[in-house]
C-alpha cells in the first residue's frame, strides 16, 4: 500500500468510514503476525497478538501522526504488545532465528533460520534481554533500517547500530556455547554406549 493511498485511508476511517480499516489489516497482517511469532516463539499467541495489535491501532488511530511512517508506528504497537505478552509469562525464553554459520562468518542478519524451531537458538535466545531479541528481530527478520527501528524504539540509529552489533555478538557467544553443551554431551553419550557397565 503506497504512502499516499495509506494516509487518505486513513482519513477515511477517521472521517467515519469505518470499514476502510479493513485493507490497512490485509495490507500489514501478515508482516505484524511474523514478527509476533519471532518475538513470542508462538503462532498462537502470536495470532493473539497480531489481532490485539490491529485493535489497539484502531483505536489510536487519532494520534498517528502522519510524519512517521506508518508501519514503524504499527511495529511499535506490536512491539509494545509482545512486551507485554513476554512479562505476563514471565519468561525470558525465546524465539526462532537466525544464528551465524562460523565456516563462513557472514553476517548474523544473513543466516536466519525462520523456517525450524532449532533448541540451541532458543536457548541463545533466551539469554538476550528482550530489547536485544527485539533489535535483533527488526533488522535481520524484519530487514529494518537503523532509521526505521530508532522511529520504534525512540532511539538514536547510531547508538542502536552498536547495541545491534553488542546483541549480535552475545547471540554468537551463547550460540556456540549452546552447540558445544549438544557436542560434550553427545560425546558423554557415546561413551556410555562403548562402555556399558
Amino acid at each position: 500500500m503506497e504512502n499516499t493511498e495509506l494516509q487518505r485511508t486513513v482519513d477515511e476511517v477517521l472521517a467515519g468510514d469505518t470499514g476502510k480499516f479493513e485493507s490497512i489489516v490485509l495490507a500489514y497482517q501478515k508482516p505484524i503476525a511474523l514478527y509476533c511469532c519471532h518475538m513470542l516463539g508462538s503462532y498462537t499467541e502470536a495470532e493473539d497478538s497480531a489481532q490485539e495489535v490491529f485493535f489497539k491501532a484502531y483505536r489510536s488511530l487519532d494520534k498517528y501522526s502522519p510524519e512517521v511512517p506508518f508501519g514503524a508506528w504499527l511495529y511499535k504497537i506490536a512491539y509494545n504488545q509482545c512486551i507485554d505478552v513476554l512479562r505476563k509469562r514471565k519468561l525470558g525464553k525465546a524465539l526462532r532465528l537466525f544464528y551465524q554459520d562460523e565456516t563462513q562468518h557472514r553476517p548474523v542478519d544473513q543466516q536466519i533460520e525462520a523456517k525450524y524451531l532449532d533448541e540451541k537458538v532458543q536457548r541463545a535466545m533466551a539469554k538476550l534481554s528482550a530489547e536485544e531479541r527485539n533489535l535483533l528481530i527488526l533488522r535481520s527478520v524484519e530487514e529494518m533500517s537503523y532509521q526505521d527501528i530508532s522511529l520504534i524504539l525512540q532511539q538514536n540509529s547510531a547508538r542502536l547500530r552498536k547495541k545491534y552489533e553488542r546483541a549480535a555478538e552475545k547471540f554468537r557467544k551463547y550460540y556456540a556455547n549452546a552447540k558445544g553443551e549438544d557436542r560434550y554431551a553427545g560425546l558423554q553419550r557415546q561413551g556410555i554406549e562403548r562402555n556399558p557397565s
